[in-house]
């Protein structure tokens, strides 16, 4: 305890110690008995506090709000911190000091004077981010002080919060889609499938379904008894591909590849959100979130992946006639497979390809058409992008692509 206690001293209060020691030595010295008296009165004070303080028990009760838990990168958010005590005794004031992540900003300080019995305070501020990613706040840092400042204990209370800070979305203008609408009706249009209507339009029997709903040619076909799916509605499907493979990227942190990536994923799936589409995220690593929300959390967070080979096994089904739009880097050899199949599965395949060369300080960049060009044999419309191009330009030479039918996003 007594350790404790000594730790807890100031530079004041260890000077007033340092002066003290000296004091009643230089008193034994001189032969002065007055000033072993005013020695052992500075020595004795700063311990005496470091005792008081440390008896002293503050366990506060701390609530935070964050208004909003999601924001975008380059956004600001409030956070509401709630600090209480039922103690019957008073504590006159208090220093407090939130814990940060260096990337929402400096650390709050907070002054709560005036703080009697069972009392509460709230106080704000804000966090901004220009990094996506998830960050912890807290806990809280209690600072407790004695009068004269000898003696500083700091503890920490309180649970965490956590902030989302999502990729920056950069608008993109309008352009002409062909494919993307799905629907499960025997009579769906051909014009937005891929294979015939029987491939898209029936299922497998399933134990309690009504035997008028049987598709008898595409039963004698398959050998399996199949169902006609006229129920599901129609709706608009969009598949957004990002490829986060660590060996077709290049660069650093947030001046790398991957973030352009992200930015560029996360406009593409913000701008078919908002023109009625019902978007999946898919990474290298497979299918990650559906719907828009939840796709920007997961790029929120989105890192490297060691895998060698695109995953396509979200592909097919929810796929079939859809919208998909791959976000990609490098095109390495064995990418051509995954990405014919994917292309065959979709009513309509758009890709930006990054010219991740002109990231790496180190090798030379044939340009963005070359990037893009293995691509365009596999029947892809697809545009390259560098660092310095712009997302909506690159956007719009896609729309500009021949294609099939004239449903515009």
């Amino acid at each position: 305890m007594i350790r404790s206690a000594l730790s807890s001293l100031t530079l004041r209060g260890r000077a007033f110690i340092a002066a003290g020691l000296t004091a009643v030595i230089c008193a034994v010295i001189f032969g002065q008995p007055a000033l072993t008296r005013v020695g052992v009165l500075v020595l004795t004070l700063p311990l005496v506090a470091a005792v008081v303080v440390s008896r002293r028990r503050h366990d506060p009760s701390v609530t935070r709000t964050v208004w909003p838990r999601l924001l975008r990168a380059g956004e600001s958010a409030r956070i509401d911190l709630a600090v209480s005590s039922d103690r019957r005794r008073a504590d006159g004031a208090l220093l407090i000091e939130e814990t940060l992540p260096y990337a929402l900003g400096s650390r709050p300080r907070f002054v709560l004077q005036g703080l009697g019995q069972r009392w509460e305070r709230t106080v704000t501020y804000p966090v901004r981010s220009d990094l996506r990613g998830q960050y912890v706040i807290g806990p809280l840092a209690v600072r407790i002080t004695d009068p004269f400042g000898l003696v500083e204990r700091r503890r920490l209370v309180g649970g965490t919060a956590e902030v989302v800070v999502t990729p920056r979305v950069l608008p993109l203008p309008a352009i002409p889609l062909s494919g993307g609408w799905q629907g499960a009706g025997e009579h769906r249009p051909q014009a937005f499938a891929s294979g015939s209507s029987e491939d898209v339009s029936v299922r497998e029997y399933r134990r309690g379904d009504d035997l008028r709903r049987v598709h008898w040619r595409s039963s004698a076909r398959t050998g399996e008894l199949m169902v006609r799916r006229e129920e599901q509605p129609w709706e608009a499907h969009a598949t957004v591909i990002v490829d986060n493979r660590g060996h077709v990227h290049r660069g650093q942190g947030p001046a790398s590849s991957l973030e352009s990536a992200v930015v560029t994923a996360a406009s593409v799936v913000v701008h078919l959100e908002q023109h009625g589409y019902a978007v999946q995220l898919a990474t290298a690593d497979g299918a990650a979130a559906d719907g828009a929300e939840h796709a920007l959390r997961h790029l929120a967070m989105l890192t490297l992946s060691q895998r060698p080979a695109l995953d396509t096994s979200w592909s097919g089904d929810q796929a079939r006639g859809g919208v998909v739009v791959a976000v990609l880097g490098a095109i390495v050899p064995g990418d051509e497979k995954p990405l014919r199949r994917i292309r065959h599965d979709a009513g309509a395949a758009l890709a930006v390809v990054l010219d991740v060369e002109q990231w790496s300080a180190t090798r030379r960049s044939a340009g963005p058409s070359a990037a893009a060009s293995p691509l365009h044999a596999a029947g892809w419309r697809a545009t390259g992008v560098g660092p310095r191009d712009r997302l909506d330009s690159a956007w719009r030479d896609l729309g500009r692509a021949p294609s099939r039918g004239g449903m515009r996003s």
